[in-house]
């Protein structure tokens, strides 16, 4: 897929293939997220991959976190669904150094949140699905510690990623957006 083709037609993934990325398709998922714009060069992120082995762990956490934030039974089922929807996961932290007048909370956040994008592009160009999850499952004290998040982490996102579907190809918008609703010009 060329480049701007994907950027301007790349879509989040509901369903998943059993494969995962090997060491190296890892690898480079993590070196397109190194690169993202960072200012002062903080990098201010960590990233944590539930392997497939682990994602009994990680459906014990969204149960606990479903119990936590009181989700009740609904929560419960929505856990056990997410659990299920990918083989694996990569966990985002956003490690704000807090106190830096020339690089506030939110630009190192952002920069997180940019170095989600580029390993989700990257997964898409080796030829994987991806989806992130955020919503309640983020704000949970289990994947806080299972992730070893100290008190000013914040986790940014949950990266599912995952072949396509037997027989699919990675997900694509059928067409790009229109966006004269979202640009407009000063001349």
């Amino acid at each position: 897929m060329e480049t701007l083709d994907l950027l301007q037609r790349r879509r989040s993934s509901k369903k998943f293939g059993q494969d995962v990325p090997n060491a190296e398709q890892l690898e480079n998922m993590f070196k397109a997220a190194v690169r993202a714009p960072d200012h002062g060069r903080l990098k201010p992120y960590h990233f944590v991959v539930i392997e497939p082995t682990a994602m009994e762990t990680f459906r014990r956490c969204l149960l606990e976190t479903a119990q936590e934030l009181e989700m009740g039974d609904e929560g419960v089922t929505k856990a056990e669904k997410l659990a299920k929807r990918a083989p694996m996961v990569i966990g985002i932290i956003a490690k704000i150094a807090k106190d830096l007048p020339k690089v506030p909370a939110w630009e190192q956040m952002v920069t997180a949140g940019c170095a989600t994008y580029a390993m989700q592009l990257a997964a898409n160009v080796q030829g994987f699905e991806t989806c992130w999850i955020t919503n309640k499952w983020i704000k949970g004290q289990a994947l806080r510690q299972a992730f070893g998040c100290q008190a000013d982490d914040e986790i940014v996102a949950l990266l599912l990623v995952g072949s396509p579907l037997e027989g699919d190809s990675i997900t694509t918008a059928s067409q790009t957006e229109e966006i004269t609703d979202f640009v407009s010009y000063i001349k």
